[in-house]
């Protein structure tokens, strides 16, 4: 289940399986699609927190449906694209462990903060599939390739603390604070004019 609320220039996107560590459907990775692009539309859309709910972020696709083909689904790439072309803000609240293809989501954010005991893996050379073709490219821009190839040839889990060292997350928070810090960040974000937070973005692209 995705559950998605708005208020005050600020969305909320949470993805909602704990029972299944947060696994992604095909179903699910569609709605969380969708959600995004719906958040899109609001001309008084300033920011979106995008998170988990229990204590892992997502375990990547659900392994029954990836055994059945969504592994090689293009709707991975549609969503990451989707995230990354958002006129707002971007923050990935990453309340557990974040595996697989949901990597690619959290990557395409603008900002990351992420629980202490969480790790960030995908595991593509042990499963025998390739990553989304954006996903590689920013995980190398943002860690460099050297430790992009320690994630994705060596199939390394990166704790939280050697996460934020390399600069694949930017702030380690604890989980019981963890959103309202996410809507801290957001603040000035909140109170800009109409297309200011997309003119900046655009600056750094």
């Amino acid at each position: 289940m995705i559950l998605s609320d708005f208020s005050d220039g600020l969305g909320r996107i949470t993805i909602s399986r704990p029972d299944k560590a947060n696994s992604l459907t095909g179903a699910m990775l569609a709605q969380l699609t969708g959600a995004f692009a719906a958040m899109a539309e609001r001309t008084d859309l300033r920011a979106v927190v995008l998170t988990g709910a229990g204590r892992v972020f997502s375990a990547g696709a659900d392994l029954d449906e990836a055994r059945a083909g969504l592994a090689l689904s293009p709707e991975w790439e549609r969503l990451s694209a989707r995230v990354a072309s958002m006129p707002c803000l971007t923050i990935a609240a990453l309340n557990g462990t974040v595996a697989g293809g949901a990597m690619g989501m959290v990557l395409a954010c603008d900002i990351r903060l992420c629980a202490p005991g969480a790790s960030l893996f995908y595991p593509v050379m042990r499963l025998g599939y390739l990553p989304q073709p954006s996903d590689a490219r920013r995980l190398s821009e943002l860690v460099g390739p050297s430790r992009a190839r320690m994630i994705l040839l060596a199939g390394q889990k990166v704790p939280a603390d050697e996460a934020l060292a390399w600069g694949l997350v930017d702030r380690l928070v604890a989980p019981e604070t963890l959103l309202p810090a996410a809507e801290a960040l957001t603040a000035d974000a909140r109170v800009a004019p109409a297309g200011h937070v997309a003119a900046i973005k655009a600056l750094m692209t």
